[in-house]
């Protein structure tokens, strides 16, 4: 009987993956790294506004927006089979995806503010609505559509160094995911550090932001417009149900061990480094989803900075009780050694 977990051979799991395979998993890495930078970036903003589950929403509303895309490339391009009226071509897909993630933003802002449904209610009816209608597209056309489920559950982050590459000057110079998503990634960082201030207001406190002259309403939609570029961005590589990790998980590891906005930025990326380069190495071993080993090994990082967090709560509330107090003796409410 062959063993639940198999034997961890060093060679294979450690050094055989950078001495004969070093460029393809160099590519893996780096575009594990720009996902979980990027969403991760961007997710913090939803932590703060108390909005995790957008991503959520917006990842599982792609789902018609590809199925879509294809029908109607198929319609209008019917004996095409490559290049740009390929029905499955990279760019027809991401169009078609980003179409349904803008028109879930405006849907979700529309049955929330025009009326007495709550946002997370929201956010509930309109993802569920459309991914049931992503699946109804898929299932009474299934003939013609040709959508791998497990595509669109786990990306395809193994196979991005065989795609076409992006080039400068007749020069191959990366694949085009990675190129897309470094991209995106660029942009996100120069995003953050131009409007920093109008992000942070009004996160915090939109009444605020008001009060100041910004814009919280044009902030919040700016946000989710670009929410939605990262989430199609990373679809291909993490899929629907892994991207909503990458959103949420480096950005609550980092709040559990700063409070300081810049510093959870830079330990998103030390998070997005860690999680990427032993994650391939956790999918090898296992011989697994590597786009999934990368999230369960930020998800580690997680359970480590939690129980870090918590240590450090009961060493503070210890400190702050007097020498002399009785076991179990609580420390005073005043006393709050670790704020929000």
């Amino acid at each position: 009987m062959s063993s639940l977990v198999p034997d961890f051979d060093v060679q294979r799991v450690l050094v055989t993956p950078w001495t004969s395979d070093a460029t393809m998993n160099g590519w893996i890495v780096l575009m594990g790294f720009l996902v979980a930078t990027t969403c991760g970036w961007v997710g913090q903003y939803l932590l703060l506004r108390r909005m995790a589950l957008m991503g959520d929403a917006l990842s599982h509303s792609i789902l018609p927006g590809l199925a879509g895309a294809f029908l109607i490339a198929s319609f209008l391009n019917p004996g095409t089979a490559d290049g740009a009226g390929n029905a499955r071509g990279a760019t027809v897909m991401y169009l078609g995806a980003l179409a349904a993630a803008l028109v879930t933003t405006l849907l979700i802002h529309w049955l929330h503010t025009a009326s007495r449904v709550k946002q997370d209610a929201a956010i509930g009816i309109v993802f569920s609505g459309l991914f049931a209608l992503g699946v109804i597209l898929i299932t009474v056309f299934a003939d013609q559509v040709d959508l791998d489920a497990d595509c669109v559950l786990y990306g395809e982050i193994g196979t991005v160094g065989f795609t076409d590459y992006f080039q400068l000057s007749g020069r191959d110079v990366a694949p085009l995911p990675v190129a897309r998503m470094a991209i995106v990634a660029l942009l996100t960082f120069a995003w953050i550090q131009l409007f920093y201030k109008e992000l942070l207001v009004s996160s915090f406190d939109p009444g605020l932001a008001s009060s100041l002259g910004i814009r919280a309403n044009w902030v919040h939609g700016v946000l989710m417009l670009w929410l939605s570029v990262v989430i199609v961005s990373a679809f291909e590589s993490v899929g629907a149900i892994l991207v909503v990790a990458m959103l949420i998980v480096p950005g609550a590891t980092a709040s559990l061990l700063s409070t300081s906005l810049p510093r959870i930025f830079s330990l998103i990326v030390l998070h997005a480094a860690i999680s990427s380069l032993f994650g391939l190495h956790l999918a090898l071993w296992l011989d697994c989803s590597i786009a999934g080993a990368m999230v369960v090994t930020g998800c580690g990082l997680f359970v480590l900075a939690w129980l870090s967090h918590v240590i450090r709560v009961r060493r503070a509330r210890h400190a702050s009780l007097p020498q002399d107090a009785p076991p179990g003796t609580l420390a005073s409410p005043s006393v709050t050694p670790n704020p929000p």
